[in-house]
């Protein structure tokens, strides 16, 4: 009985294998399962010229001292809210998330920018040997200086050539920010000085002028101008056929007179002219 029960899974298992075989090359060649691509990821070199941004002198220092400030404004803003017995909001546990680490590793993305005028996308292993971290310690830093602003990180992939995934994931595109909304818990040195009245004023009409321009531009137009890379041109195609669209719904329209009335304008096929 033992005997016929391994002969009858062996059979199975001949079955099995002749059919996976069967699925894999159906095509003729090599099966391409694609590489999984991380959400929010765009293709290399499409967007580097528009995201970096060269650092202004002593800028990348100023940074730097911010996250320092804001790390110990963290640890002080949690001790606080033990003692008070409430819980912390957004942006006050945005701050409480910064760590040693994470500054540590701001410290090298701030070296980067610096020395490479602003473009900045080194790896992880990169990271985690010039600050001595493990990969695991350097993305829980990333993710800790993203969520309190200090970082805007854009996922990349590029195309592979050969047999195998068409796709892979490759390094991410870093900038280094002062975050807006935790300035309040940083030193007054630290924070940007107030612009003048008449900047302000000047941002404001300058606001309003481009809001206007807007206004005046084709759904294509806007898509271009506002957008970018794969996404602006596929944005561009969409509004190029709704302009398309609202062309032929409103060709040669015949606008009524202002002296129109309607009451005795309506022509009968006699052609004598009768009130509504």
């Amino acid at each position: 009985m033992a005997l016929i029960l391994a002969q009858a899974i062996a059979r199975i298992g001949t079955h099995s294998g002749a059919a996976t075989e069967t699925r894999t090359r159906r095509s003729g060649g090599l099966h391409r399962t694609g590489a999984p691509v991380r959400r929010g990821s765009v293709e290399a070199g499409t967007v580097e010229d528009s995201f970096f941004a060269v650092p202004a002198r002593g800028e990348t220092d100023r940074l730097l001292r911010a996250a320092r400030a804001a790390l110990d404004a963290g640890r002080r803003v949690r001790r606080t809210a033990r003692a008070e017995g409430r819980m912390l909001d957004a942006a006050e546990a945005a701050l409480a998330g910064l760590t040693a680490g994470a500054v540590r590793v701001f410290e090298e993305i701030c070296t980067l920018a610096r020395l490479n005028g602003g473009r900045v996308f080194p790896t992880y292993d990169h990271l985690a040997k010039a600050t001595a971290l493990g990969r695991a310690t350097v993305a829980r830093a990333l993710a800790a200086l993203e969520a309190a602003g200090f970082l805007i990180r854009q996922r990349r992939f590029c195309r592979t050539t050969g047999g195998g995934p068409r796709y892979r994931q490759t390094s991410n595109l870093y900038r280094a920010l002062l975050p807006g909304k935790l300035l309040r818990f940083l030193p007054r040195s630290l924070r940007p000085a107030p612009l003048p009245c008449d900047a302000a004023v000047h941002q404001a009409e300058a606001a309003a002028e481009l809001a206007a321009m807007r206004a005046t531009l084709s759904c294509r137009e806007l898509a271009e101008v506002t957008l970018g890379g794969a996404l602006g041109r596929v944005l561009a195609s969409l509004g190029a056929a709704i302009d398309r669209a609202t062309c032929e719904s409103h060709i040669d329209p015949q606008l009524l007179p202002e002296s129109f009335d309607r009451t005795t304008n309506v022509v009968g096929l006699d052609g004598r002219r009768r009130p509504v």
